[in-house]
C-alpha cells in the first residue's frame, strides 16, 4: 500500500482498533489519533464495576496509554486534542489542543470518524445540581467515587432502568448505598419483552431496590443540607444523596453534520457495508453511527463495544486496501444484577412487530444442569423463531448460572442463519455440574421443531382471555391449589388417560403444566386420541409472568 495519512477522530473502542489494526495492514501509513478526552483506550464497560469498589484502581481500567500505542504500534495519539471541523473538499481537519487553546489544520488521506455518544440529560428543571452525575468516562466515576465518600451518601436515585442503571444499583448496594430505580417505562431492561422483564423486576424487589416503573422523573431540587429532592409526574417526593442519570446515549454528530455527512433517520451518522460515510474518504465507527439490524434489515443504534470493535476493523481494512464488509447487528449482550444475569440475542417481539415480521415464540425454563448434580438452577427463556423455516430470530434468558453460555449458543445460530432444527441438532458440552445430554439450547429447538412439525400445537397465555376453548391443568391437585388458572379444569397427567371422557370432542383444550413439559406429554397422547389439544407455552411460571 502506498503512504496514507490516516487521521482518526475518537479513541476507545471503535477508534482504537481501526489505528492498531490500521498499523498491522501498513508499516507505511501515518496514522493520528485526536481524542478530546484524557484518555485513549479505556474500559467504559467497567466503570460501574470501579463506582463498587470491586475494581480497585482506576489504573486498571486503561486498555492502553499514548506511550503504549508509540511504542508498540508507532502511532501517534493526541489526548486532548478536539477535533472541531472538517473541510472535505482540502481533506483536512481543524483541531483545537485543548492544554494550549490554540488551533492547527491537519491533512488527511482517509479520516475515520469515532466521536461516540453522549448520555442524555432532559432539560429538566433542577437538571445541572451538583450531586446529579451521569457515567461515560474515567473522570465521571472518579467524581461519584469522591462523592460518596465526601458525603457519606447512603440513598441513591438511579433514572433509568437499562444496563448502566442495573449494574450502578448493584455497585451502590454492594457499598451500603440504598437505591430507587425510576423508569418511565412499564419495565427495566428495554431489550426484553415485558413478560422477560418481570423476573428481573422481582429480582431486584427481593434484593431491596425501590421500582418506580411509568414514572418519569420531572424535575430536581436541591435542600439546603445538600440531599436532592427527585419529583415524578406522579407527585412523589424522593429524597437522595446523589442522582445518576442513565436515560440513555444519543449518537456525537455535530462534527458530521456541520461537515454535511448524511445523518440516518435514528440520528446517527449513515455509513454503507465498508463503514464508509456519504464521504468516500470518510468513515465512521462505534457508537455515533446507524447500523442494520441483521434480523430485522431496519436501521438502528446499536451503542455496544463488540460491534464497535469490529467496525474499527473493517475500516481499516478498507482503508488499507482490503475486502471487508460489516454484516451488521443483532444486539447480542448481557448484564448482570445481583447475582443475576439478563441476556439477549437477536431480535424481540416488539421489534419483530415495529418491523413487520410474522414469528412464533415459545417458552422454557430447564436447569442449567442436571437435577441430580447439586446447585442445579433455573433458566427462563424465550426463543422466538420463524413459523415458515424455523430461522432463529432471537433469544432473550434470565437466571442464576449458564445464561450467557446458551445465549451465546443461539446467536452463533442466528448468524449463520440457523433454524430450529439446528439448535434441536446441536452438539455441545455435557458433564453433570455443566449442562444436561439434553442442554437447554438442545430442548429450545426440541419445542420449536415439535411445533414447526405440527406434533404440539402450540397457544399462547395472552390468548386465553378469548379463547372458547377448555383450559386443563395437568399438574398435581397440591400445585393446583397454590395457584391456578382462572376456570381451569385439574385432571393431573397421571390420571389424564383413565379420565379422558371427561374432555370436550367438540372444541379444543389448552392444556398446561409447571413449565410447560407435562403439557406436552399431556398434548402428544391426546392428540393421537383425537382430541383438539394446544399445549400453553412455558406453564403456570410463564402465565405468572405474562398476566403481570
Amino acid at each position: 500500500m502506498k503512504k496514507k495519512r490516516i487521521l482518526i477522530v475518537g479513541g476507545v473502542a471503535g477508534g482504537a482498533s481501526c489505528a492498531a489494526r490500521a498499523r498491522r495492514l501498513s508499516e507505511e501509513a501515518e496514522i493520528v489519533v485526536f481524542e478530546r478526552g484524557p484518555h485513549v483506550s479505556f474500559a467504559n464497560c467497567g466503570l460501574p464495576y470501579y463506582v463498587g469498589d470491586v475494581i480497585k484502581e482506576e489504573e486498571y481500567l486503561l486498555v492502553a496509554n499514548p506511550e503504549l500505542f508509540k511504542s508498540r504500534f508507532n502511532i501517534d495519539i493526541r489526548i486532548q486534542h478536539e477535533v472541531v471541523a472538517v473541510e472535505r473538499k482540502a481533506c483536512t481537519i481543524r483541531v483545537r489542543d485543548l492544554k494550549t487553546d490554540t488551533l492547527k489544520d491537519e491533512s488527511y488521506d482517509a479520516l475515520v470518524l469515532s466521536p461516540g455518544a453522549v448520555p442524555v440529560r432532559p432539560p429538566l428543571p433542577g437538571i445541572d445540581l451538583s450531586g446529579i452525575f451521569v457515567l461515560r468516562t474515567i473522570p465521571d466515576s472518579r467524581q461519584i467515587r469522591e462523592w460518596i465518600r465526601s458525603r457519606n451518601a447512603r440513598r441513591a436515585v438511579i433514572v433509568g432502568g437499562g444496563f448502566i442503571g442495573l449494574e450502578m444499583a448493584e455497585n451502590f448496594l454492594r457499598r451500603g448505598v440504598s437505591v430507587t430505580i425510576m423508569e418511565m417505562l412499564p419495565q427495566v431492561m428495554p431489550p426484553l419483552d415485558p413478560e422477560m422483564a418481570v423476573i428481573v423486576q422481582d429480582h431486584l424487589s427481593a434484593q431491596g431496590v425501590s421500582l418506580r416503573l411509568e414514572d418519569a422523573v420531572t424535575g430536581f431540587e436541591q435542600k439546603a443540607d445538600g440531599t436532592i429532592t427527585v419529583r415524578s409526574r406522579s407527585g412523589a417526593e424522593i429524597a437522595a444523596d446523589l442522582v445518576i442519570l442513565s436515560i440513555g446515549v444519543r449518537p456525537e454528530v455535530g462534527l458530521a453534520k456541520e461537515a454535511g455527512l448524511e445523518i440516518g433517520a435514528q440520528g446517527g451518522i449513515r455509513v454503507d457495508e465498508k463503514m464508509r460515510t456519504s464521504d468516500p474518504q470518510i468513515w465512521a465507527v462505534g457508537d455515533a453511527v446507524e447500523v442494520k439490524d441483521v434480523v430485522t434489515g431496519q436501521w438502528a443504534l446499536i451503542p455496544l463495544a463488540g460491534p464497535a470493535n469490529r467496525q474499527g476493523r473493517i475500516a481499516a481494512d478498507v482503508i488499507c486496501g482490503r475486502e471487508s464488509s460489516f454484516r451488521g447487528v443483532q444486539a447480542t449482550s448481557v448484564c448482570g444484577v445481583l447475582g443475576l444475569t439478563i441476556a439477549t440475542t437477536g431480535a424481540n417481539e416488539k421489534s419483530l412487530l415495529n418491523a413487520g415480521l410474522e414469528y412464533e415464540k415459545i417458552y422454557l425454563h430447564p436447569g442449567h444442569h442436571v437435577g441430580y448434580y447439586p446447585g442445579a438452577r433455573p433458566i427462563s427463556i424465550k426463543l422466538i423463531f420463524s413459523p415458515r423455516d424455523g430461522r432463529v430470530l432471537g433469544m432473550q434468558a434470565v437466571g442464576q448460572e449458564g445464561v450467557e453460555k446458551r445465549v451465546d449458543v443461539v446467536a452463533m445460530a442466528i448468524q449463520k442463519k440457523s433454524t430450529v432444527f439446528d439448535l434441536e441438532e446441536a452438539e455441545l458440552c455435557y458433564a453433570p455440574q455443566f449442562g444436561a445430554a439434553k442442554d437447554p439450547v438442545n430442548i429450545a429447538g426440541m419445542i420449536a421443531s415439535n411445533i414447526m412439525r405440527g406434533d404440539a400445537p402450540l397457544a399462547h397465555w395472552e390468548d386465553v382471555g378469548d379463547t372458547g376453548a377448555l383450559i386443563l391443568d395437568v399438574r398435581g391437585y397440591e400445585e393446583f391449589r397454590r395457584g391456578h388458572v382462572e376456570g381451569a379444569v385439574n385432571i393431573p397427567l397421571g390420571e389424564l388417560r383413565s379420565r379422558m371422557a371427561e374432555l370436550p370432542r367438540d372444541r379444543e383444550v389448552w392444556v398446561y403444566c409447571g413449565v410447560g413439559q407435562r403439557s406436552y406429554y399431556a398434548t402428544r397422547a391426546m392428540l393421537q386420541y383425537g382430541f383438539k389439544m394446544r399445549n400453553l407455552s412455558g406453564g403456570f411460571q410463564t402465565f405468572v409472568s405474562v398476566s403481570r
